[in-house]
């Protein structure tokens, strides 16, 4: 009997000094908490990074769609080409494409650009308006 009590002593007090030497039996968790820290904060950053390539990309969508106004309201007017696409140009994201088209008593402008980020995250973003040509109203 007492031989077992003395390894069971002894087994203890190995277990016990490998875990914590302040407490019998128990296991310590100071390097999960690192551990999670490791894991959660570029998983937090990513998405924070990501949602603020969004918000830009949605910042330039609105710009392509107000461009294309801008160009639309200006060819409305009745004036010429180039101050057309000047106008939708000022309005636009950079690097941005601008067609103008008149089909009839209609003008339609269509504004094109890529969305900022990287060059994987690129989506083309675009806006187009139609507006009719002032002079056939009269």
């Amino acid at each position: 009997m007492r031989s077992a009590v003395r390894c069971r002593r002894w087994w203890n007090a190995r277990w016990t000094s490998r875990s914590d030497p302040g407490r019998a039996g128990a296991r310590t968790d100071a390097g999960v908490v690192t551990a999670e820290a490791a894991v959660a904060v570029p998983a937090l950053v990513f998405l924070a990074l990501g949602l603020v390539w969004a918000l830009m990309a949605a910042a330039a969508q609105i710009q392509c769609v107000d461009a294309a106004r801008a160009g639309a309201r200006a060819a409305a007017r009745g004036e010429p080409p180039d101050d057309v696409r000047g106008a939708a140009l000022a309005a636009a994201p950079r690097g941005a494409d601008v067609a103008v088209a008149r089909a009839g008593d209609l003008v339609r402008v269509r504004v094109r650009a890529a969305a900022p980020g990287p060059g994987s995250l690129s989506l083309d973003l675009g806006g187009e308006a139609v507006a009719l040509v002032e002079e056939t109203v009269r």
